[in-house]
């Protein structure tokens, strides 16, 4: 018998009453674990929704969320990417629950433990259910990789700059300052 968001909404309640702090996915009826991400990633996800939040938040395009963010799907999933966004125009206000919609950017950051394959599913998954835009950062090879419906996917590397006019117009990241810092 396939789980529901409920079942997983019960199962969040018991590890919270036992104090084990779990990022749970429901994904095809079944719950998913999700693993604590290494700090290189960490360190990722923080500078990319902090040069995302900074461009979305004065202009007021709409809202950023960081993991912990969960999308109840049209197929029933209910999913958590590394970072998301929704514009202002489909969220005129957060509720205190899961957003009932796709994101219209979706965010996947390679962890040490991670395998790109599910990945990069996870991130086609989005776009076939109406995420305009998704990437896939992967600090390994220093790439970022660029989803959409109407194209193939785009590698960027650190010569490159990122930029999604479609939903950013005039934002720009150089990929090379997505990197954690090496200090002296």
């Amino acid at each position: 018998m396939p789980l529901t968001v409920k079942d997983l909404e019960q199962l969040q309640a018991k590890l919270t009453e036992d104090h084990l702090d779990y990022q749970l996915e429901l994904v095809d009826g079944k719950i998913i674990v999700m693993g604590p991400s290494d700090i290189v990633s960490s360190e990722i996800g923080v500078q990319f929704s902090r040069f995302l939040a900074n461009w979305v938040t004065p202009r007021r395009l709409g809202r950023v969320f960081e993991s912990s963010g969960g999308f109840i799907l049209p197929d029933s999933n209910l999913r958590a990417p590394d970072v998301s966004f929704v514009s202002a125009e489909r969220l005129k206000r957060s509720k205190r629950y899961f957003a009932e919609m796709v994101p219209d950017l979706t965010v996947e950051i390679k962890s040490q433990s991670d395998r790109i394959k599910p990945l990069r599913e996870k991130i086609q998954s989005f776009i076939e259910l109406g995420a305009r835009v998704g990437i896939l950062i992967d600090p390994d090879k220093q790439t970022v990789t660029i989803y959409r419906s109407t194209t193939e996917p785009v590698v960027l590397t650190d010569a490159d700059i990122l930029t999604i006019p479609e939903l950013f117009p005039g934002w720009e990241v150089p990929i090379s300052e997505l990197w954690p810092v090496e200090f002296e």
